[in-house]
């Protein structure tokens, strides 16, 4: 049998989207008799889950999405490099990782909206580049305690993704990280823009939703009601 590389290549790409595509929160809410696109922003993601059921099912949330970008970008493209010889292996930890993200933003199975991919983006920098993701995560963090926001926390998060791929190498003597590697983490903050293109409207004209203890709880004791998406859009 002759093994195709191409072939693998797109079968490995698909089976990331298809991963990726794995509604977390959607089921998360289902197993509460909720549909969580009907609740709170709408968005079936960890931060609506958050508001709408409590911080429990959030974790969840967030560790599965994280999970489905890192599977793909390290197991995945590892079964490729194991069956054929990769000139550029962090490219292929790359594209699988960004399908699985494009399956988690744009599900086939949700028609195409799902969440806006930062727990998943997650997943893909703790396979391919760990050292950066708990200074990211510390620059959501501190973000988030200062404004409530978690919008922008995910925005300068990406943001920072470039900037810190360049000083921790210069820091720590370490070396030079891959070109594929820098191409993509100057891409990936314009991706996050894009997806949180309607809370960058909401931010500049005073409207965005920010986190709060008060609301989040008395959102989750009244779940079992209609909440308008249209409230917190």
């Amino acid at each position: 049998m002759i093994y195709n590389p191409s072939i693998h290549l797109f079968l490995l790409l698909l089976i990331s989207y298809i991963t990726g595509s794995f509604p977390t929160a959607v089921l998360i809410g289902k197993k509460s008799g909720k549909e969580i696109r009907e609740l709170g922003s709408g968005n079936p993601g960890a931060t609506n889950t958050l508001r709408v059921f409590g911080w429990k099912p959030a974790l969840i949330v967030l560790l599965i999405d994280g999970f489905k970008g890192w599977l793909p970008a390290f197991y995945f493209a590892e079964y490729l490099f194991q069956a054929h010889a990769v000139t550029e292996p962090g490219l292929i930890q790359i594209m699988c990782g960004f399908a699985a993200v494009l399956g988690h933003t744009y599900p086939m199975i949700g028609r195409f909206k799902g969440g806006k991919g930062i727990a998943t983006l997650g997943g893909v920098l703790l396979a391919i580049y760990p050292m950066v993701l708990p200074i990211c995560i510390g620059v959501f963090a501190m973000t988030v305690m200062i404004t409530g926001m978690v919008s922008l926390g995910s925005i300068l998060a990406s943001v920072s993704v470039p900037i810190f791929l360049l000083v921790i190498p210069a820091i720590t003597q370490d070396q030079a990280i891959p070109l594929s590697l820098l191409v993509f983490s100057l891409l990936l903050p314009w991706f996050i823009i894009f997806t949180h293109r309607s809370n960058i409207s909401r931010i500049r004209s005073g409207n965005e939703n920010r986190l709060n203890n008060k609301k989040i709880n008395k959102q989750k004791k009244n779940n079992q009601n209609f909440c308008p998406v249209e409230k917190f859009k």
